[in-house]
């Protein structure tokens, strides 16, 4: 009897020392039917939330409640993604106490984007292809003209994640799966997906003390929050690698989108990260908002986080782009780079 390619098992990578790496997370290097369909449901449910969000709000209004649980469950989701999965899980701008380690993936999964270890591979990987062959989400993967740059912006948002090919999680992510505890919890995905979708609700009913209140927590609390939490993190896929000021060389066309700073807690200042990824903030210039980069100066001076990676002014310097010279010749640039 013949093998369906979904499930057949990937190769396990060995450690230095010979042994096997443990299992990564859920799922493998494939993706298969049931986790496409899962995924579908998880984008399409939240963001019809999302466009119901505005009839509702303008005919019946939110209630104070609803939206402090908005606000405090998207801020949790986005800094556990921002300065845990992004910052300090993908590019190590700072070491991290244990406990400080665990509550980042926690908080990171809470954000319904995916288990830790896929996650942290799948960004590796932008980085290492950036804007160039092998990056699983650029928005110039089909062309430069204006239909190729449509579906481009179309793949980079969401499209790149129905493909079936999945980035090697050994190869781009050892260090996380040899952790027991990051391990873990990348593993129990579901199970951080639920309780960030039933805490809104309990907290809802409770507060109220009744159905209606935890079925209106559930919609503007975990709904609402997870499409718009979403749509936010893809739009730094998307459009902050199509548009946006280039003050920084990069070999990619990363760029800085101002009015995302916020809702991204300072993904958006993309284009410094590009040119400096392991920086642990990216809005360095004046004005640039950056609760991340924030946060991460509360948990040092806490104690809970050391040797963080702050931007000095002569690597700022030294990377800031002062030949005046348009995006599109900066495009080139880049292109003639990764070409060679």
């Amino acid at each position: 009897m013949s093998t369906s390619p979904d499930l057949v098992p990937s190769p396990r990578a060995a450690d230095p020392a010979g042994a096997p790496l443990p299992s990564a997370t859920l799922g493998g290097e494939r993706r298969r039917s049931v986790e496409q369909i899962a995924l579908l449901l998880f984008i399409t449910v939240p963001f019809l939330a999302l466009l119901a969000a505005v009839p509702l709000a303008w005919g019946w209004g939110v209630s104070w409640l609803d939206l402090a649980l908005l606000v405090v469950f998207y801020f949790i989701g986005c800094h556990g993604i921002t300065v845990g999965f992004h910052r300090y899980f993908t590019h190590g701008s700072f070491k991290a106490r244990r406990p400080l380690r665990v509550a980042l993936a926690i908080a990171g999964s809470l954000a319904v984007e995916g288990p830790l270890v896929r996650w942290v591979a799948d960004h590796r990987k932008h980085h290492k292809h950036s804007d160039a062959e092998g990056d699983p989400h650029s928005p110039w993967r089909y062309g430069e003209t204006v239909p190729a740059l449509l579906k481009g912006l179309w793949w980079a948002h969401m499209g790149w994640m129905f493909d079936t090919e999945q980035t090697p999680q050994h190869r781009y992510a050892p260090d996380l799966i040899k952790d027991p505890d990051l391990r873990r919890i990348s593993r129990q995905f579901v199970l951080w997906t639920v309780v960030s979708l039933a805490t809104p609700p309990l907290l809802g009913g409770l507060l109220t003390w009744s159905w209606q209140g935890a079925l209106s927590a559930f919609f503007w609390g975990s709904l609402v929050r997870v499409a718009l939490l979403h749509h936010v993190t893809w739009s730094i896929n998307s459009i902050c690698h199509a548009t946006g000021k280039q003050p920084f060389k990069s070999r990619d066309r990363s760029g800085n989108v101002w009015w995302l700073a916020v809702l991204s807690c300072g993904e958006s200042w993309h284009n410094l990260h590009h040119a400096d990824p392991t920086c642990a903030r990216h809005g360095v210039d004046r004005g640039q908002v950056d609760s991340s980069a924030r946060l991460i100066r509360w948990f040092e001076k806490a104690g809970w986080a050391y040797d963080v990676r702050w931007p000095k002014q002569s690597r700022i310097d030294a990377k800031r782009n002062t030949s005046g010279r348009s995006r599109r010749e900066n495009r080139k640039e880049a292109r003639a780079a990764q070409a060679a």
